[in-house]
Parts: structure tokens; sequence; C-alpha cells
């Protein structure tokens, strides 16, 4: 069987994985919850009703009440592809997700993390 797009993916099948790696360097759900409300515009709730809800990563950011203008600031590389040069929009928003749980896992303050705009 052809292994899942990302896209396709629920992201609530996901989301405890971004928990458990994040737990593992001693950081905290909510700091990982505070970097998806900066990125998407979600908040508690509306991100508990994506988890609900069972959405793929698609219907997640397609859903987003506003991705954040500044996250073109975050630069790196994720499976080896920096984020900034991809062109899918949508993979994008997976990878600049991907990118912030890792720099959240190697220890960044959240200032750094989140582009210095709270």
């Amino acid at each position: 069987m052809a292994k899942k797009n990302i896209i396709e993916q629920e992201f609530g099948s996901i989301y405890p994985l971004y928990i458990q790696k994040i737990e593992r360097k001693g950081r905290t759900k909510e700091e990982l919850n505070k970097i998806i409300y900066w990125l998407t515009g979600y908040d508690e709730l509306g991100l508990n009703e994506q988890l609900e809800k069972k959405n793929s990563f698609e219907t997640f950011f397609t859903q987003a009440p506003k991705m954040h203008e500044n996250r073109s600031m975050i630069k790196g590389k994720v499976c080896g592809i920096r984020v900034e040069d991809i062109e899918d929009s949508m993979i994008q928003n997976i990878r600049y997700l991907d990118k912030l749980i890792d720099e959240l896992a190697a220890g960044k303050t959240m200032e750094k993390i989140l582009r210095n705009s709270y």
C-alpha cells in the first residue's frame, strides 16, 4: 500500500508525536500549542475542534484563522530540504510547523522560535 501523503494525514494522529518529541527534550505541550497558535491563528478551542474532527493537515491549514505574516522568516532544513525553497504552499506550511517544533525540541527560546513577535 502506498504511503499516505502528509497532506492527507490526520493532523490529530501526528499531534501526539509532536508532543512526545518535545517532551523528551524537556519542553511542554503548552509551548507546542503556543507555536501552533502563533503560526495558524488557532486558539485552544479551534485547535481542539480540529483534533476532534480528525481533520487532515490540508483541512487544518486551509481552515486556519490567519497564517502568521512572519512565517516567511522561518528558514532552515527539514528532512534535508530548505523550507524557504518549497514551492507548494501547503507542504511549506506543514514544514514550517515541523521546523518550529524542531527548534523547540532543540532548546531555542520561545522569543526566537516565534521570530520576536508574540
